[in-house]
């Protein structure tokens, strides 16, 4: 059976809904019951002895716990001005961070905006373009001969792309086609166990007993693992045999320090294309190894009282929509309290009727009596979170706290004014809510039959797919030749035509050009959504549409354009709503700010700026930058103290040339459109902007390689920033801003 991890997740393996409940042998015993949780009899000792191994260097020795919390789909700006927002109705979490930090709310996400790029992207501080996701939440392979595979972004930090061709490139590859660099490696070398709870491709992502399955690469083929996995995967479909890998074995790790007691039996954690090398480092993973460490037994209790279970009452891991509030805190909380100082945990979305553990899918509109019941529940699982920890000695004197959000939505519906949601429900009718499904084949057909003559049927000489999205990327391939070039006529005519391409709302009655902005290949190097590391996974364009579709070949029985009921939240696209989001920070060394919507961020800036405060450095220089207006002076490294102005002013120049919603690429998107949609004699116009923006991305490189060579010098190495190269590259980049900008409104 297949889910998804949020509402927009078309094409992600699901958790299979399967189990009754048994027994998990313990592997700790000697646990009690205080204050509703278990505590083990050596406890305060081993959490002491575990704190003091792990080596953070921030300022004072001040944070001494990290606690991760990253939300999917989660809003602090409203969805309609009459109902509070996501964050507003949970004023827990939002009075935590307002009155004891700083909520940046003019984050951005990265393109295309999607939960797995989004995530990967904030966890390991580098662009798409970097870590390979440059589509997600699954891309596209056109492999040499034309035919389309299609991987999911979704695997443990080093699976192969699922291709039975390229068993040995890396699903998350990086330029020069190794292994990106896992984001734990910083904590654990430095004596620091790190816990992962649902948390993108830090976790199994799947229960494969193939040679590239995450229980082979794991536990080892013949292992009891693998041999349960492959009972599961024999089972009946539906039943509680077949859930029961997904339950003990997906979705929960703990990556441990060399010499740690806590990991003694568990897995080798094999990192094979780790810089400077990765080996002695072991790990636990699934329910049923890290359940019992945590409690004693098999079961482990949500922050709300419940046993934490499948739909069959399997207890583990509940699906990735199962991933409420109460559980993830609850695995935050057990772990930090066994002694597991850095913690990293998902939060699924509560915008959509995820059912018991993920049993169901159902959109919410804003204000809808269910949406505002489940913000509510997860109000009051911070509540008891904050107050869990506190106990615990846990609290905002000795622990960074981060929360952030993989990307904003666009709600597709009718907008009601009669309600606020609390005190009066929103009530959505037949034919009021739900995104605009069109059938991209359907539409090619009717309106450009000499393009579909080349592309749609058997007799075809060429084919095309999309990964469907309200950002689709479309691919076009010679049957037998492979992917067409950029400059194909075939190409260019595809293109043309997709811009004039229209659609009838079936809202409004009205016929709608859903095209918004368009970019091929050059474009979508600016946008940092091209990867040398897999040229297979390229697009041959991307068509930033109208926020209310979303546009789709699969499955073939979709209706040319109709209102879908299941999925009203959008994103992947550029509008305000989906693009803009937000990023908190509480803790030693953070700013008490409350919310701040002056300083611009992406997710690219969370790692550098907790790497900053914790004292630690990766092996690679990021594509972040560190957020200084947000910390305290004396929390910083003596570099980003030293000249602090003008580091401010490159450091925002350096965003706005570099990041995909900065004001270069967005410009240069207008640029790109314009391009994509001409029809000059000779294509002259087309030829003549793509020049232009190849040149604006070879200049933007370049620069960008310079600044972030002296942001990283600064943050990480101790260097005071050269003034007249740094006032250097900061007139260069305004230089390079307003040229792109003035070609953008030409």
């Amino acid at each position: 059976m297949f889910a998804p991890r949020s509402s927009a997740v078309r094409y992600r393996p699901k958790n299979p809904i399967d189990g009754a409940a048994r027994a998990v042998p313990c592997l700790m015993l000697g646990a009690f019951l205080l204050a509703g949780r278990p505590v083990f009899a050596d406890e305060g000792s081993k959490h002491k002895e575990m704190e003091q191994a792990c080596r953070l260097d921030s300022a004072g020795g001040a944070i001494r716990h990290v606690i991760y919390v990253q939300f999917d789909n989660t809003h602090f700006m409203r969805d309609n001005p009459n109902v509070r927002s996501d964050l507003e109705q949970m004023p827990h979490l939002l009075n935590f961070i307002k009155d004891n930090g700083t909520l940046l709310a003019n984050d951005h996400t990265v393109l295309i905006s999607h939960t797995a790029g989004g995530i990967l992207s904030s966890l390991t501080g580098v662009y798409p373009d970097r870590h390979g996701q440059t589509v997600s939440n699954s891309y596209v392979r056109t492999s040499s001969t034309g035919a389309f595979s299609f991987p999911s972004s979704f695997g443990y930090w080093t699976d192969p792309v699922s291709a039975a061709n390229t068993p040995t490139l890396p699903n998350m590859v990086t330029p020069d086609g190794k292994n990106v660099p896992a984001p734990w490696v910083a904590f654990t070398r430095a004596g620091c166990d790190v816990g992962a709870v649902a948390t993108a491709n830090t976790v199994l992502e799947n229960t494969g007993t193939g040679l590239t399955g995450d229980v082979t690469k794991v536990f080892g083929s013949g292992s009891p693992q693998w041999n349960e996995a492959k009972a599961s995967s024999a089972a009946p479909y539906g039943s509680a045999a077949r859930a029961l890998a997904q339950t003990d074995f997906v979705g929960l790790a703990v990556h441990c320090a060399q010499g740690s007691a806590l990991c003694a039996a568990g897995q080798d954690d094999v990192l094979p294309d780790e810089p400077n090398g990765y080996a002695g480092f072991k790990g636990l993973f699934g329910a049923q190894q890290i359940n019992p460490v945590l409690t004693g037994g098999a079961v482990l209790n949500d922050l709300l009282g419940n046993p934490i279970a499948d739909p069959f009452g399997q207890p583990g891991f509940p699906g990735f929509d199962g991933m409420s509030a109460a559980v993830s805190l609850a695995y935050v909380a057990a772990m930090q309290e066994r002694g597991v100082p850095v913690t990293y945990a998902y939060i699924s979305d509560a915008h959509d009727f995820h059912g018991a553990s993920g049993n169901a899918h159902q959109a919410f509109g804003p204000g809808e009596a269910g949406y505002v019941q489940q913000l509510k529940a997860y109000d009051d699982a911070f509540a008891t979170f904050f107050e869990r920890l506190a106990k615990d000695g846990i609290t905002k004197k000795n622990t960074l706290f981060v929360f952030t959000v993989d990307e904003g939505d666009h709600f597709v519906g009718a907008r009601k004014s009669d309600c606020d949601g609390v005190t009066t429900p929103c009530v959505y009718g037949p034919n009021e809510i739900g995104e605009i499904n069109a059938n991209i084949d359907t539409l090619v057909a009717e309106q450009f039959p000499a393009l579909a003559a080349q592309f749609l049927g058997s007799a075809a000489p060429n084919a095309f797919t999309v990964h469907g999205d309200d950002a689709p990327t479309f691919y076009l391939a010679g049957k037998g030749s492979g992917p067409l070039s950029q400059t194909d006529p075939l190409t260019r005519q595809f293109e043309r035509n997709i811009a004039a391409l229209t659609a009838v709302n079936p809202y409004t009655g009205q016929t709608d050009n859903p095209m918004v902005r368009m970019a091929d290949r050059a474009g979508m190097k600016t946008l940092h959504m091209f990867t040398t590391g897999d040229p297979a996974r390229n697009a041959a364009f991307v068509l930033f549409a109208d926020p209310n579709y979303f546009l789709t070949d699969y499955p073939a029985s979709t209706c040319k354009t109709c209102i879908n009921p299941a999925y009203a939240w959008n994103h992947g696209d550029i509008q305000p709503e989906i693009a803009q989001t937000w990023l908190g920070f509480v803790g030693p060394g953070v700013s008490r700010k409350g919310v701040d919507d002056r300083v611009w961020s992406d997710h690219t800036d969370v790692r550098p700026t907790m790497l900053a405060l914790l004292g630690l450095q990766d092996s690679y220089v990021h594509d972040g930058r560190v957020l200084v207006e947000a910390l305290q002076p004396q929390a910083l490294p003596h570099g980003l103290r030293a000249r602090r102005g003008t580091l401010i002013r490159l450091a925002r120049i350096y965003k706005q040339i570099n990041a995909p919603f900065g004001q270069l690429a967005q410009d240069s998107l207008t640029v790109s459109t314009k391009a994509l949609a001409s029809a000059s004699t000779g294509d002259a116009v087309y030829r003549q902007l793509e020049d232009r923006i190849d040149s604006w991305t070879g200049r933007r490189d370049a620069l960008a390689a310079e600044m972030k060579a002296l942001l990283d010098g600064a943050s990480f190495h101790g260097q005071t920033i050269d003034e007249d190269q740094a006032q250097r590259l900061i007139e260069a980049g305004r230089r390079l801003l307003a040229e792109v900008h003035s070609a953008a409104h030409l």
